[in-house]
């Protein structure tokens, strides 16, 4: 069977709950027509590059799954039906990723670099701290 990649947008002021909901919507949608989700994620609550329906924000959530192409087409119109999705996308690919996707890796990596430690509180930005008082601009006569 084809291999895809489903990701949706929903609605800022959705509770997470009902955003599990949805995935659940959609998971039951693959199932009963003969597909097999092989993974779900829920990316969370993030900005959109720009406004879509009045939202600047939208809850992301990715599904990767296997069944035939009939499958994806109902997927489709039932997820364009439902108001609670903004966007949706469903892309065929060669093999599904293995482990996390890289929107959740990316997560785990902003994680582990902490507070930024190296910078310290950001000191040394100003222009007193270490070439000293300005000295008065010479071509300028006050």
């Amino acid at each position: 069977m084809p291999l895809y990649e489903h990701v949706f947008l929903a609605r800022q002021d959705l509770a997470q709950a009902q955003v599990d909901a949805l995935a659940e919507t959609a998971t039951n949608i693959i199932q009963s027509n003969g597909g097999q989700v092989v993974k779900t994620e829920t990316w969370g609550l993030r900005s959109l590059a720009y406004r879509i329906q009045k939202n600047r924000k939208a809850h992301y959530v990715a599904l990767d799954f296997e069944a035939p192409a009939p499958v994806v087409a109902e997927l489709e119109r039932q997820t364009q039906i439902n108001e609670d999705v903004i966007r949706y996308m469903t892309v065929k690919v060669d093999a599904h990723e293995e482990g996390p996707s890289a929107m959740m890796r990316r997560g785990d990596r902003d994680r582990e670099r902490g507070d930024r430690g190296d910078r310290g509180d950001r000191g040394g930005r100003g222009r007193d701290d270490d070439r000293g008082p300005r000295r008065p601009r010479e071509d300028f006569d006050a």
